[in-house]
């Protein structure tokens, strides 16, 4: 992995916590000492039954902070002169314990205190089984780190301590390596002062009370453009779609659920914006008549027919009256054709740029970290990325909004 411009030089201070995943902190310390970082580490007491300090001081070449009198200048307070002289902290592995604490401004150790002392910029990855992840106290104090300028990575899905797949999993140090240097404050503020309006994830079409029509994505492509766009300096509306992640950093969040109300948001929010960026995967269909109450098998119905009635078209119709000095960008995610499919709808919806990836290939396709995309220009000019992170797809994405269009104020 080539050197960055951004994660260097900079003095950071790796908090480790008590995961099985700590072992991949090792890996992440290398990478940030390659990068010519000073490292410096604190683990908490837990975290010290999976990894031993003297592993983390061999790579990093500093004494690791195990307690509140660690240090041998009474002069001084170790904990606190470290958060005094950081650049930017990472907490990696972040356990729900560890979050909680971080969230409610409780320091019951040397960990949480040095965090509390902390004022430059903090970077969290959360890691933890699939259940504690979702559960709303845990949900609840991500997005509280998150709703104050605390940056939180998306966990991994994957193979769990506990011997089954879900989402909860530390994603590779390289990874979050890259996550943290396209995150961490830029001089190049590549979209400042721009209005950008991003929607995510999938809409859902109700049958009746309990059941709904609805379609695989995640979400993930969508938030991390958002993420990206707010970094380049954008101010940064994200229309949510069912989507269950948390809100990047100081990104507004507006929720909906239905095709029709995605609608009426993007054409509300749109209306004072720049850009626009359609992520979401809209349902193209609805059932004609919602069940007031849930439908119930009989003896007699075998089967069932729905009768659907399509759901307007949003790109088309907001691309009708955008201004001159708008950008619209769509997405195509086709199981087949890509290339075709994709050429048509971008001339047929009139944008100036689209976004074509192949759904059916499991490591691209919904609910997979990774994407390989194609981006169409309205010209014809087409280009392909590699197959990468969703985060590096989205700031290629925002790079290119950058370089290729001119917005007028």
């Amino acid at each position: 992995m080539a050197v960055n411009r951004l994660l260097k030089n900079k003095n950071v201070v790796l908090f480790v916590t008590g995961s099985i995943a700590a072992y991949k902190s090792l890996t992440l310390t290398r990478l940030l000492v390659k990068s010519g970082n000073d490292v410096h580490v604190v683990m908490s007491e837990a975290a010290q039954q999976f990894v031993t300090p003297f592993a983390f001081e061999t790579l990093s070449k500093n004494a690791v902070i195990t307690s509140d009198f660690s240090g041998d200048d009474p002069k001084t307070i170790p904990h606190v002169q470290l958060a005094d002289d950081a650049d930017l902290a990472i907490i990696a592995p972040a356990t729900a314990n560890t979050i909680a604490k971080m969230a409610n401004g409780i320091a019951d150790n040397v960990l949480t205190a040095t965090l509390l002392a902390m004022t430059t910029p903090i970077f969290v990855v959360p890691t933890m089984n699939t259940h504690m992840l979702t559960n709303f106290a845990t949900q609840f104090n991500l997005q509280t780190l998150a709703d104050h300028g605390i940056h939180i990575m998306q966990p991994a899905e994957g193979f769990l301590a506990e011997g089954y797949s879900g989402r909860g999993r530390m994603p590779e140090p390289a990874e979050i390596f890259e996550w943290i240097d396209h995150t961490y404050e830029s001089p190049r503020q590549l979209l400042a002062g721009k209005r950008i309006v991003v929607t995510a994830g999938g809409t859902q079409e109700p049958l009746d009370p309990v059941r709904y029509l609805t379609n695989r994505s995640s979400g993930k492509m969508g938030y991390a453009i958002a993420e990206a766009a707010q970094v380049a300096g954008a101010d940064v509306t994200l229309i949510s779609a069912n989507a269950a992640l948390p809100t990047p950093s100081n990104v507004k969040l507006v929720r909906v659920q239905t095709a029709a109300e995605l609608l009426t948001s993007v054409q509300q929010n749109f209306a004072t914006a720049d850009i626009l960026i359609m992520a979401a995967a809209v349902a193209d269909y609805r059932p004609k008549t919602v069940a007031t109450q849930k439908i119930k098998k009989t003896a007699n119905n075998e089967t069932m027919t729905l009768q659907l009635v399509r759901n307007p078209d949003i790109l088309k119709t907001v691309a009708a009256s955008k201004e001159p000095n708008q950008v619209i960008v769509g997405f195509a995610a086709e199981t087949n054709d890509l290339l075709a499919n994709a050429t048509k709808k971008i001339a047929a919806k009139k944008l100036d740029l689209i976004v074509a990836n192949d759904v059916s290939n499991h490591q691209i396709g919904f609910n997979s970290e990774n994407n390989q995309v194609t981006f169409l220009f309205a010209n014809g000019e087409k280009t392909k990325t590699a197959l990468e992170s969703k985060r590096a797809v989205a700031n290629e994405l925002i790079t290119i909004l950058a370089n290729k269009f001119s917005f007028n104020e």
